[in-house]
């Protein structure tokens, strides 16, 4: 069977990819995402999950690898990780009492073979007090995730809704990371993926 290469040091991308069933290798990227620049967050996530993985697949011929990229989208504005606490306490009241866009681009490389797509899914939060923000920021999860919150942790309890793919959230579409596998040729449902 082929290998499969995730491109990404994400413990929350290796565990869904590990809930599926499907076995893969990490293999960190070296992209400066700071110098990547789109005309629009959906090229913006599409355009970095191609970076990582073409970085990666120089790495490993012939496999397949895959990238990935989550952003957060407020009023126009990508929300990356925060700096300090101060910046995810701003982030988080940026997000309180609203709805807001989670961006995931997935790109799959092998070879010259390249396939590139994005989910989006909307969430809302729901109104944050500055106790609920502070209580959320000193657990220290927002601090290493796109918009300051982690929806798969203790951030479930201050999301009011969410419209669409709940996984992408976490930072990996996995309907359609499946669906691109498998345009790719890569064996999930047919007993070879482990």
């Amino acid at each position: 069977m082929q290998q499969l290469i995730l491109a990404s040091s994400s413990p929350r991308r290796q565990e869904l990819l590990r809930q599926v069933g499907i076995p893969f290798v990490v293999a960190v990227p070296e992209v400066d995402e700071h110098a990547v620049h789109a005309d629009s967050p959906a090229e913006l996530v599409e355009r970095l999950a191609l970076r990582k993985a073409r970085a990666v697949s120089v790495r490993y011929p012939g496999a397949i690898v895959l990238g990935a990229d989550t952003i957060v989208v407020v009023d126009g504005e990508v929300l990356g990780k925060p700096a300090d606490r101060a910046e995810a306490e701003w982030m988080l009241g940026r997000l309180s009492g609203r709805s807001h866009q989670v961006l995931t681009g997935v790109a799959l490389v092998r070879g010259d073979e390249e396939l590139v797509a994005h989910e989006e899914t909307v969430v809302r939060f729901a109104p944050l007090s500055r106790e609920q923000i502070q209580w959320y920021v000193e657990t220290g999860e927002p601090m290493d995730k796109a918009g300051a919150y982690g929806i798969q942790g203790r951030a479930a309890a201050l999301i009011a809704s969410i419209s669409g793919d709940y996984y992408n959230v976490v930072g990996l579409p996995l309907h359609r990371t499946v669906q691109m596998l498998t345009q790719f040729g890569y064996p999930i449902f047919t007993g070879g993926a482990g």
